[in-house]
């Protein structure tokens, strides 16, 4: 159980309500049981949350899938091939969407979330590890080393059998997307999803730290991870070069506000903002130690960064400075998006909350 005992070491977004939610992803029935359906489905523990041209979709614990029409108001659950933690959801339009979690798990919808169909899972990801890495000694394209270390982490995956996670998914458009999640794992599809290629080779990431979000603006691609690892691409995904950072811990959060500007968050609630593709960095002041899980940018351009403990924190100068909301302190929290009406829509421990945004944003001014 040596990935349950490292993953669970630091806390993620995806992670943040301990081993048992990851230790799922070692048992092979999640992965072949549907998620069972529940009345209280959009009270479950949920990880993460977007909003779509029509709806919002929420994914968390036991395959759980919730979707709103009505900006919040009430919720139905989607039909869900697995039962393992879902951990990021993504729609490329209104109907065609992506969502992956524990087990290695890729999910796809094709009818705006309304059922999902697996493309892949940890067994089936350990086979095209492989083959990929088969494919890469033949050749004998790259570095001997390099080879050497992705045929070792490609039997060893078989190996451990699907107990690595997928943490984040992002589509830069239509058809090129990334997926990504613990010890470097990196997939890149060119044809909307068809199909997916080993991406690791793409990123100097030689400890094999985890990844945690993934994000772009334009040809520029960044990726954040543990150890205060920041990772960025200038060629549209092509070469990933390490940027470094003033801070060692991890990275679980990013908004990307142009190809230069971004701001990156985490554990203990540490944040810096660049404005120059991470050559120089500037230390956010948060008025919280809880590590920072989740973000949005509004419609009128403020921030919104949502953390461990509960708290939302507002900025509405760019992300130079945050404020705390005063509002009353909700259950640990892990996503948050805005829906068509405006209103703020959290997720966490205890489900999905709406907040209106009048009460969030004035309140700090």
């Amino acid at each position: 159980m040596r990935a349950n005992r490292m993953v669970c070491g630091v806390i993620t977004a995806a992670c943040l309500w301990g081993c048992a939610l990851f230790a799922q992803a070692t048992v092979p029935g999640v992965l072949e049981r549907p998620s069972q359906v529940s009345p209280h489905a959009q009270n479950a523990v949920l990880v993460a949350i977007t909003a779509t041209p029509k709806r919002l979709v929420a994914v968390g614990e036991r395959g759980i899938v919730v979707l709103s029409d009505d900006n919040g108001a009430t919720w139905r659950q989607a039909n869900v091939p697995v039962s393992v933690t879902l951990t990021a959801v993504q729609f490329v339009s209104d109907k065609e969407g992506w969502i992956v979690g524990h087990g290695g798990v890729l999910l796809h919808s094709q009818d705006g979330g309304e059922t999902w169909s697996r493309q892949l899972d940890g067994v089936s990801l350990a086979q095209l590890l492989v083959r990929a890495s088969e494919a890469r000694q033949q050749s004998k394209e790259g570095d001997p080393d390099e080879l050497e270390r992705e045929a070792k982490a490609a039997q060893l995956m078989v190996k451990d059998g699907p107990d690595k996670p997928f943490l984040d998914v992002y589509f830069s458009n239509e058809r090129t997307g990334y997926i990504i999640g613990a010890y470097n794992l990196i997939l890149r599809t060119d044809d909307g999803g068809k199909t997916w290629r080993p991406w690791q080779s793409h990123v100097d990431n030689a400890m094999g730290l985890h990844l945690y979000a993934i994000r772009g603006s334009g040809p520029n691609l960044y990726l954040v991870g543990e150890q205060g690892s920041v990772f960025h691409s200038d060629d549209d995904g092509g070469h990933f070069v390490p940027v470094e950072t003033p801070y060692q811990g991890s990275y679980f959060n990013l908004l990307v506000e142009s190809s230069d500007k971004l701001i990156i968050s985490g554990l203990r609630g540490s944040a810096y903002r660049t404005d120059d593709r991470g050559a120089q960095w500037t230390k956010i002041d948060i008025p919280s130690g809880a590590s920072i899980t989740g973000s949005v940018r509004l419609k009128d351009g403020s921030l919104v960064l949502v953390n461990q403990s509960g708290q939302l924190l507002i900025s509405q100068d760019k992300g130079n400075s945050f404020q705390l909301s005063p509002l009353k302190q909700l259950p640990p929290l892990a996503g948050v998006t805005q829906s068509a009406d405006g209103s703020l829509v959290v997720v966490g421990m205890r489900g999905v909350t709406r907040i209106s945004l009048a009460s969030v944003i004035g309140s700090t001014k």
